[in-house]
């Protein structure tokens, strides 16, 4: 599957935050080729292994990609119009003239919309609109809203991948269904190469509400290296801090207290070895990542983080570059694959 086909497939598919089970079966179905195991745990996290070739036992890493997407939660309903709260750190600034879909028990398309700005004071043309304020309009009477459609329902952006100039595409989801994309690119190019660890491709979930799958997955496989796959702060017109990257100059290595230096130093030699563009992400403190619950998981795992350059994040148009997605899983393949099975981080050896 080409790349721009394989994001457009995983990042137009339903997947809020703790319903997560509509695109984990599109994503099992994308491994099952790939993989020798696969299984979905108690918390719902899809946990496929690619067994090594080294000596029994095989160290195993794990390489996880968050699968859930932030979305909508229906909390209620006044005069047939829907009440809605968030599910992850939704930005309620963008939510106005929205195209959504509410997932009742027969989907149901929607928009949210307000007032008109002529009936607006100047005051209230400035304002972000508080949640009680933010209504679903799914074009219905109030009483068949009252028959179709229940509190609790999920509600996610109806909104298509868009292929923009340059190799650039942009579209919901993208956080994190890009990382899932690369993992999968990863899986397969894996397929036909040699590898001494076990290697377990994890799409976890419910990352965006506190990396719960992360936790949970990473305490049940005990990996001895954990790599996280997310993406990050791309320069954009009104943002070129030290902390956002360049579009289409590869993925971020990210680097600080999250990471061991060892699994640091080796992802980029994977990529020097490759001859793969990355570029390096110093994060002093919480990587905002599922590497940040995993590094803490059991007695400790050490860990590393590829991010993908991303604009517009928490909106339903995150902008990437499609040659960074393939790079971010090129430059995990490389890493797996010059993985010998003595190539455990120690801390004793960075004396």
């Amino acid at each position: 599957m080409e790349t721009l086909e394989l994001l457009k497939t995983l990042t137009e598919a339903a997947g809020p935050s703790g319903f997560e089970g509509n695109v984990a079966a599109i994503i099992r179905e994308l491994w099952m080729p790939y993989v020798d195991e696969i299984r979905t745990d108690a918390l719902g996290n899809l946990i496929a292994v690619q067994h090594g070739n080294g000596p029994e036992p095989r160290p195993a890493l794990m390489a996880a990609a968050h699968s859930d997407e932030i979305a909508l939660i229906v909390k209620g309903s006044e005069d047939g119009f829907l009440q809605i709260g968030s599910l992850g750190g939704m930005d309620r600034r963008v939510l106005l003239g929205l195209a959504v879909t509410v997932h009742a028990e027969e989907p149901l398309l929607g928009v949210i919309g307000s007032r008109p700005p002529h009936v607006l004071t100047p005051a209230e043309r400035e304002e972000t609109l508080p949640w009680h304020k933010v209504f679903v309009d799914v074009g219905l009477p109030a009483e068949e809203v009252a028959r179709r459609v229940r509190v609790g329902d999920t509600i996610t952006f109806d909104r298509p991948l868009i292929e923009l100039q340059n190799g650039c595409v942009a579209g919901k989801a993208c956080d994190n269904r890009a990382s899932v994309a690369a993992l999968t690119l990863a899986l397969a190019a894996l397929r036909q190469r040699e590898h001494s660890w076990d290697f377990y491709a994890v799409a976890t979930v419910q990352e965006e509400v506190g990396c719960k799958g992360a936790v949970t997955s990473a305490y049940g496989i005990a990996p001895q290296i954990a790599i996280a796959l997310d993406v990050t702060f791309a320069k954009q017109h009104d943002d070129s801090d030290p902390g956002a990257f360049d579009l289409n100059k590869g993925p971020t290595v990210g680097i600080g207290p999250n990471f061991h230096p060892q699994v640091v130093e080796k992802l980029k030699a994977a990529g020097d070895a490759g001859e793969i563009p990355y570029q390096i992400e110093p994060l002093p403190g919480s990587s905002g990542t599922d590497a940040w619950a995993i590094q803490v998981a059991r007695e400790g795992i050490p860990c590393g983080l590829i991010s993908i350059p991303a604009r517009y994040m928490h909106q339903p148009v995150e902008l990437l570059s499609l040659r960074d997605v393939e790079r971010a899983g090129r430059l995990l393949c490389e890493y797996v694959a010059a993985l010998q099975p003595t190539d455990l981080p120690r801390w004793e050896d960075e004396a």
